[in-house]
This record gives structure tokens, C-alpha cells and sequence, in this order.
């Protein structure tokens, strides 16, 4: 059977036109690539300037009145050195003044409203870290402010770092099935809220 053999001149151009498609298909893949990361991190933006605009209307709604004085001075709080282990170092939570704690109050109210389970709930359940996380996307927390700890009981577990500035307030939320558990706590500057050690006081309602 014969073989059909084409020109050196036909094969250099054919081999030429693969490159370059090929070359064209990795420039067009970069580029998707390069639009779908602008794309998540426009909607990073959106999401953590959305959080502030709620955040600070809640803010507003507790602050103190600068007529009244106060003598209470918050204790200094230290984070001891991190050693030679790729372990956390759990550090204590601080304590919160009384604008965060009325911050807190605000922000447990109209996460638990958004949980059935209330008096006021309305919504479905969760069940999955993702679910929780999603419902929590939902009022406005941003993805990269929501952290997932250790699930309790096979419920699932997040903190919720609500610092903007020199604050401390931060959220442990536990799904409990038909509502969830809201803590308020305060987490030192620059140290993860993932890293506070916290206490649970009480046992889920099973």
C-alpha cells in the first residue's frame, strides 16, 4: 500500500498552525483563569464593603453617650510567644466594653431571626458546615470572615470575625439542629479568632 508523503514546506506549516492554535488555546485558558480570580476577588470586595456598611449602621446604633464619663480602663492583654511546633497556641479570650457587647447582642438577634427554631425564625435548616456557611454568606458576612472549627456533637461550628479596626468582637456559631447557639467573645489583636480558647458552658439541647 502506498503512503502519501507531503512536502517539507507543507509539513513545517502544518506543524506551525498546531503551535499556534495551541499557543491560542493556553492564552484564551490564562485568560479565563486571570477573569474567574478578578471575578472572585470583585466579589470578595463587594462582600467585606457590604459588611461594613452593616456593621457600622450597628456601631452607630450602640454608641455611648460621650456626656457620661467612665473610669473603667480595659486590662492590657498579652499573646504568648509562638514556639518551635506547628501546633496553635490557644491564647484567652478579652474582654468586651459595653458598646460590643451591645454590638454582640445586635448581631446574635438578627442571625438567630435568620435561624428556625425562634420565634421570629423563618428559613430552612442547616444541617452542613456549607449550609451554615451559605446562610451566614447570605446576611451579609463575608466568606473570608467565617472560619470552621471542630464540629460539636457532629453539629457544625464557625466563628465569625467581626474586627474592624482595633475591636475584638467575634462569634462562635453552632448549629443546633432547629436554631443555633450564638457566643459573643473577644479575640486579641492579631491573633486568629480560630486561636481563642472558649469554654462552652452549656451541652446542645438533644
Amino acid at each position: 500500500m502506498r503512503s502519501t508523503l507531503l512536502p517539507k514546506s507543507l509539513l513545517v506549516a502544518a506543524l506551525s498552525v498546531v503551535v499556534v492554535a495551541g499557543l491560542g488555546a493556553q492564552n484564551a485558558t490564562a485568560a479565563q483563569t486571570s477573569a474567574v480570580a478578578a471575578a472572585v476577588a470583585v466579589s470578595d470586595a463587594d462582600a467585606e464593603v457590604r459588611f461594613l456598611e452593616m456593621t457600622d449602621l450597628i456601631w452607630q446604633s450602640c454608641a455611648p453617650d460621650l456626656s457620661e464619663t467612665t473610669d473603667a480602663v480595659a486590662a492590657p492583654t498579652t499573646v504568648e510567644p509562638m514556639p518551635d511546633s506547628v501546633q496553635p497556641v490557644l491564647v484567652d479570650p478579652v474582654p468586651l466594653d459595653p458598646t460590643e457587647e451591645c454590638v454582640a447582642q445586635r448581631h446574635q438577634l438578627r442571625i438567630s431571626r435568620a435561624f428556625p427554631g425562634t420565634a421570629t425564625g423563618t428559613g430552612t435548616g442547616t444541617g452542613t458546615y456549607e449550609e451554615l456557611r451559605n446562610k451566614l454568606i447570605g446576611l451579609k458576612y463575608p466568606a473570608a470572615r467565617i472560619h470552621r472549627m471542630p464540629d460539636f456533637n457532629g453539629k457544625p461550628v464557625v466563628r465569625l470575625d467581626l474586627r474592624v479596626g482595633a475591636d475584638h468582637l467575634a462569634l462562635e456559631v453552632t448549629d443546633i439542629g432547629n436554631s443555633v447557639m450564638i457566643e459573643a467573645f473577644g479575640a486579641p489583636e492579631g491573633v486568629s479568632v480560630t486561636e481563642v480558647r472558649l469554654q462552652r458552658l452549656l451541652d446542645l439541647p438533644f
